[in-house]
């Protein structure tokens, strides 16, 4: 196995990196005192080559990194989070060794540049602007009206995401610093666009896929994070028209954008509008959040966030093919937590086809959603048809909501 700097915060409890990979035995893996807290026996078998910073995200821990990949002659880089793809990029083009690049990664990141290789190639998108300064916000809602949705052109999970729908909703966000200063560079907007919401995963490879599918989800993410509802989606079944303009809208986008000739997993998301219009919103090169990776590996037999590190550290695909139709009709949702200390369920969930993944301690105090993906519970369904899978998907949060409840402050 060649050697690897692995760029990763997130807890080897809970992603089992040594699993994940044919050999460690040549990684170096980068990470933090906090993401192997409680795993130290694992960093010291698997990860004996480790690095280990405090401020992960600093402008030192590039450094450090660099030079612990130049200390062990790493010959490939690799990361497990959207937050890294880019400084992944940037480190591969200075140690010179092959993987995804710095023009690839920034189309795959930002979102203005993906939406303006899109436009280029004739690919439909909703009108956008890069937000400098007050003034474009004022300029695009003037010229395009509201909804307006303003988002971190680098964002992801729809963090920092407002629709504004009203001159009173502009008026609060101009008031307002959150998690991403309003600074240049780092803003943009876009018309807001009313149709269905989908996502296509798979992994692709020098300007094309190899292989994806596509899932419908119950609603918008941002909705999700503004109001505090389920989310959940479901794979569409292989005789869904749908599935031919999500496919080749994909494969559009991923054409236009600067191309990596390693495979590397995706996750797309649009919408298709009520006159049968695909539109564009945007594109990751790594996995899915939420459940996405879990759905995807019980109905095509591939982990695409397992896969996506498999094949940065140089591990052969599991599938090289498109899959003529998934094993079943499969889905997952999320059931957001409330506020307060949970009590409940006293029973294991009876509904068929439903395998539990996340789920609370009874007594876990919480006050509400944290992100887009948290949840009081989370679970993988499976079904003879989509439309079975939505069922069972209710009748799991009915069971839920009768069965748990959120007692006291947190």
């Amino acid at each position: 196995m060649p050697k690897v700097l692995l760029l990763s915060r997130q807890p080897l409890s809970k992603r089992p990196l040594q699993d994940w990979l044919d050999d460690t035995s040549s990684v170096v893996l980068f990470t933090t005192p906090k993401a192997v807290a409680g795993s130290e026996a694992e960093l010291a078998e698997h990860f004996p080559r480790h690095r280990l910073v405090e401020d992960y995200h600093g402008w030192s821990a590039l450094r450090a990194a660099e030079s612990a990949a130049r200390a062990h002659g790493v010959e490939l880089v690799a990361s497990t989070s959207e937050h890294d793809v880019l400084r992944a990029a940037r480190l591969r083009e200075r140690l010179g060794v092959p993987g995804q690049g710095v023009a690839s990664a920034l189309a795959h990141r930002d979102k203005v540049v993906m939406k303006r290789f899109a436009v280029e190639a004739g690919v439909p998108v909703p009108a956008f602007v890069a937000i400098d300064d007050p003034l474009d916000l004022l300029d695009f809602v003037e010229a395009h009206g509201f909804p307006v949705v303003v988002k971190p052109r680098d964002g992801a999970g729809a963090s920092g995401v407002s629709v504004l729908s009203c001159d009173d909703d502009l008026d609060e966000f101009l008031g307002r610093q959150g998690d991403v200063p309003h600074l240049p560079g780092q803003w943009m907007a876009e018309s807001f666009v009313r149709g269905d919401f989908f996502h296509v995963d798979g992994v692709m490879v020098d300007g094309r896929i190899l292989h994806g599918w596509p899932s419908q989800y119950n609603g918008g993410v941002a909705e999700r994070v503004r109001d505090s509802t389920c989310l959940s989606s479901v794979l569409l079944a292989p005789e869904d028209p749908r599935n031919t303009l999500l496919m080749g809208l994909t494969a559009d986008v991923i054409a236009a954008l600067p191309r990596c000739e390693e495979p590397l997993v995706f996750h797309l998301e649009a919408w298709i509008r009520a006159d049968g219009q695909p539109v564009f919103c945007e594109i990751a090169s790594r996995s899915g959040g939420a459940l996405v990776a879990e759905t995807y590996e019980r109905a095509f037999g591939v982990h695409l966030a397992k896969e996506g590190l498999r094949v940065q550290c140089g591990d052969d695909l599991t599938l090289t093919e498109q899959p003529a139709a998934p094993r079943s009709a499969y889905g997952w949702i999320l059931v957001p937590p409330g506020h307060g200390k949970l009590v409940g369920p006293s029973e294991s969930c009876p509904i068929p086809g439903v395998e539990i993944v996340t789920q609370l301690a009874a007594g876990t105090e919480r006050d509400g959603l944290a992100h887009a993906t948290d949840a009081a519970l989370g679970a993988t369904v499976f079904g003879d048809t989509p439309d079975q899978v939505d069922k069972r998907m209710t009748q799991l949060v009915d069971w839920w909501r009768l069965n748990t409840s959120w007692v006291g402050e947190s």
